[in-house]
């Protein structure tokens, strides 16, 4: 059942927790702003004092030496920023990229059901480069450009003139204008692109991942075609972008080159007509240049922050998902589980608007038995699985671990007395050391070669030039399919949780390998309680209760030879396969 969402702020408060560091970068570049000021009334009194001849060298060589020093603080300033606010920015950026990954980690199987690879890298990638130039140079060039523009109008007013500073307004209230509407529609685009650039990276990790299938049914050129489509859906949105950009910074260029054109008309005619030195038109244009880089960086602050808060947004839809699968309030206190098991009256169904996948299922597993479950594909195997290791939740009766009711049991419990092979068999790409231990990372090498021998891997591995220390690949790419269902069995044998589920976990391997591991299990396992999934009768035939499944209900129950006699479900498989292993025999 899904539940309610609750919008989750997560930029705000490490905002709020650097806080200190921001103000300290902010006063650095408040500091470089109003120092800057200085370097062009120097600039105006120089021209005006070697103009009239009322300036001697002494008199230069001070200016020149405060003008220096403007320089030397100007460096300092610059670097504290830099440092405090820059630095600050990568830091948000890694702590937001651990929670999320952190989030992800919490998340059920339904979510990644229904989301794709892509869309989940793009978070990491774009998203939180956005959302790191947002709170990092943006809010550099925003205050930046701010304060400098409030600093440079106020020095025209106060040193220069009113009237010609009110004419270098007319642009900049344009600008502001203009700014905002172009920030609205930036950030609607932004999220279109980033949305498109999810789909492409989803579909060329997909492609890349299924190569051998595309490769096997010679679909290449179809693949080529599709992607091409792909590819230009992201050149359409990316250019829907760049338009806006297009219009919008050539008219921030525009605005700049009016105010340059105000300043010397209107800054010109006043000279000439007296009523201004020279050093103060000087002063003044030097304060028009000093006005080009703020509405510059105010355009560049617009389209970074937007395209921040579009990051942003879009990582909250993450952050906002409430995981269904969630440790209780209240706990039962649990210790090691013994491996007795309680289904009673199980029903599930994995959405409302479609078919139980298991329907009043009740089964009971003493410690240390074996419960195979068998039945046609798609009568709800897996689902069986998925319930007990609570990958979804039970809502129409039970399931309990020693008398304690699985939503009573903390996730981390539970899980650590569980070992689980599926049936994709995932193996990471590294060593088969590191596989194999990855359910007990400080296993020795001793234990990890025990548990390959259990899982009759052993020598295979030592025949690999690297042997244990050999790489796998992406996915296990390297080794065969039954060299990574045993690899996935080893890596569970070596956890050895006190119950062991194997989901169609012998598929992959021949008949003979398959009784060499059978029989290893019943001394590796002695004691411990196992659930096995199978569709082959010769992996099941000594477990000490056998669960037929048939659409999701329990058919069938009972021992090999008990099932065998009913003569339904259980016999008829055990018939079939018999026959056609004969037949491969007389082959």
């Amino acid at each position: 059942m899904r539940q309610n969402k609750k919008k989750k702020a997560i930029l705000t408060p490490l905002l709020l927790r650097f806080s200190p560091v921001y103000l300290i970068g902010l006063a650095a570049l408040f500091m470089v702003d109003y120092v800057q000021l200085f370097i062009p009334q120097y600039m105006g009194e120089v021209t005006d004092g070697l103009a009239s001849h009322t300036l001697d060298a002494a008199g230069v060589w001070d200016l020149c030496f405060k003008i220096i020093l403007c320089g030397v603080m100007h460096l300092l300033g610059r670097f504290v920023w830099r440092y405090c606010i820059f630095g600050t920015a990568r830091k948000v950026e890694r702590i937001m990229r651990n929670q999320l990954f952190a989030k992800l980690e919490t998340l059920t199987q339904r979510y990644y059901h229904e989301h794709k690879t892509g869309d989940l890298m793009s978070y990491f990638t774009n998203d939180l480069e956005a959302v790191r130039m947002a709170v990092g140079p943006s809010i550099v060039t925003a205050f930046d450009a701010t304060v400098l523009t409030i600093l440079v109008l106020y020095r025209m007013i106060t040193h220069v003139s009113l009237t010609l500073t009110l004419y270098t307004l007319i642009p900049m209230s344009v600008l502001a204008v203009g700014g905002y509407f172009y920030g609205k529609v930036i950030e609607v685009r932004y999220r279109k692109m980033q949305k498109a650039f999810a789909d492409l990276q989803d579909y060329v990790q997909e492609s890349v991942s299924g190569e051998r299938v595309v490769k096997a049914f010679v679909q290449e050129e179809k693949q080529f075609e599709a992607f091409r489509a792909v590819n230009e859906k992201k050149r359409q949105a990316s250019l829907n972008v760049v338009k806006v950009n297009v219009l919008f910074i050539p008219s921030l260029r525009l605005l700049v080159g009016a105010t340059y054109v105000i300043a010397i008309v209107i800054g010109g005619y006043y000279t000439m007509l007296g009523e201004m030195t020279l050093g103060r038109f000087v002063m003044f244009t030097s304060y028009i240049s000093s006005l080009v880089w703020p509405m510059i960086a105010l355009g560049d602050a617009i389209t970074s922050i937007s395209q921040g808060i579009a990051g942003i947004n879009r990582i909250h839809e993450v952050m906002d998902e409430e995981s269904e699968i969630r440790d209780p309030e209240v706990p039962d206190e649990v210790g090691p589980f013994s491996g007795q098991i309680s289904f009673d009256h199980v029903t599930f169904s994995y959405s409302e608007n479609l078919p139980d996948k298991l329907k009043d299922v009740s089964v009971e597993v003493k410690p240390g038995e074996t419960l195979a479950v068998m039945g046609r594909t798609g009568s709800g195997k897996t689902t069986f699985v998925n319930l007990l290791c609570r990958l979804y939740d039970v809502e129409h009766g039970s399931v309990s671990y020693d008398g304690h009711d699985i939503k009573k049991i903390p996730l981390k419990v539970l899980r650590e007395n569980i070992a689980y092979v599926p049936q994709d068999n995932f193996l990471f790409s590294q060593t088969l050391a590191g596989n194999i231990s990855f359910g007990k990372l400080d296993a020795s090498q001793e234990e990890i070669e025990k548990a390959a021998k259990a899982a009759d891997i052993h020598d295979n591995i030592m025949e690999f030039p690297e042997k244990y220390q050999t790489m796998v690949g992406e996915r296990g790419v390297t080794l065969s399919g039954g060299q990574k269902q045993r690899s996935s069995i080893a890596r569970a044998l070596l956890k050895d949780s006190p119950i062991l589920i194997l989901d169609d976990a012998l598929s992959a391997v021949d008949t003979d390998t398959e009784e060499r591991i059978l029989e290893n299990l019943k001394e590796y396992r002695a004691g411990k309680t196992n659930i096995i999934i199978a569709h082959r009768v010769s992996t099941v035939q000594n477990a000490d209760h056998i669960l037929v499944l048939d659409e999701g209900r329990p058919a069938e129950y009972g021992t090999r030879d008990e099932l065998m006699a009913l003569g339904g479900i259980f016999a008829s498989m055990a018939r079939k396969q018999q026959l056609e292993r004969q037949l491969q025999l007389v082959d």
